[in-house]
């Protein structure tokens, strides 16, 4: 039978977390200890958390995103896990985020600087400075209308340039831009 572990109350407020989608295999059996008014459902275990939800992102004063299994599953409500140590401090004041991105899936996501795979090189940002660096990163992965000022041989070679100008240097948009066109 499982032992009843309950965390504090306020051990998940101002929080970032990374959870990883399981199959429902994993709460099977599980006593529910809490349902928000949203409907999600959670279970505490000495390891970490199970969050069973149809929603994922910023939840009250917290950023919790879901990292989905491969392939992705079809059903609408997801079950992630997160250790308690994978909780990591959020406030607005604070440069704690970097964005990661991903060039063979062309995907990109802010992560926590306590996130262990953080190697010190892409630049720390409050979270409304990521956000918006996010979306210019974004917008060049998804989009093609940015590129017609200049004269490439690769667009994603262009993109990748300019995508890594943004997580690793202070510069804005427009500067890498202006550098880059002022090299051709």
């Amino acid at each position: 039978m499982q032992k009843n572990y309950k965390p504090h109350p306020n051990s998940f407020k101002n929080t970032f977390c990374a959870f990883h989608e399981v199959l429902p295999d994993r709460v099977a059996g599980l006593k529910k200890q809490f349902e928000s008014k949203a409907g999600s459902t959670y279970y505490y275990t000495e390891e970490g958390m199970y969050r069973v939800s149809n929603h994922w992102g910023r939840l009250a004063n917290s950023k919790w995103r879901l990292i989905a299994l491969e392939p992705e599953t079809q059903s609408k409500i997801k079950i992630g896990f997160a250790k308690w140590e994978e909780f990591y401090p959020d406030n607005a004041d604070e440069k704690l985020y970097y964005i990661d991105a991903d060039f063979e899936t062309n995907t990109a996501n802010y992560q926590h600087k306590k996130n262990p795979d953080y190697d010190g090189k892409a630049i720390l940002r409050t979270s409304f400075e990521t956000t918006k660096r996010l979306k210019q990163v974004r917008n060049l992965q998804q989009l093609t209308s940015w590129a017609k000022h200049f004269d490439y041989d690769d667009i994603d070679d262009l993109r990748k340039q300019i995508i890594n100008e943004l997580i690793f240097t202070e510069k804005s948009l427009e500067e890498i831009k202006r550098e880059i066109y002022g090299t051709q």
